[in-house]
């Protein structure tokens, strides 16, 4: 499914094509909210879910990985980074 067709979905069609076709990447929280990311082909889904009643706010849907900045500072990359001591 290209981003085109995904964005054109109903609610319960981009519920439904996000669990079934969609890889789970990372989850963040803001404010209020849980984002969770999805990859589905060549694009990324961020699900946006309220904390309290955990009913899907909105769909965001991208490609451009400048977008994965928030996420790719969650991951810790420490113990990958040689050090002489």
């Amino acid at each position: 499914m290209k981003l085109s067709e995904f964005i054109a979905l109903n609610e319960d069609q981009k519920r439904s094509t996000v669990l079934k076709k969609g890889v789970v990447l990372a989850k963040r929280i803001i404010e209020d909210q849980v984002v969770f990311l999805f990859q589905l082909q060549e694009y990324y889904v961020e699900i946006y879910c309220c904390n309290k009643s955990k009913d899907v706010m909105q769909y965001i849907a991208f490609q451009n990985t400048r977008q994965l900045v928030p996420y790719l500072d969650e991951i810790p990359i420490s113990h990958l980074i040689k050090t002489d001591k």
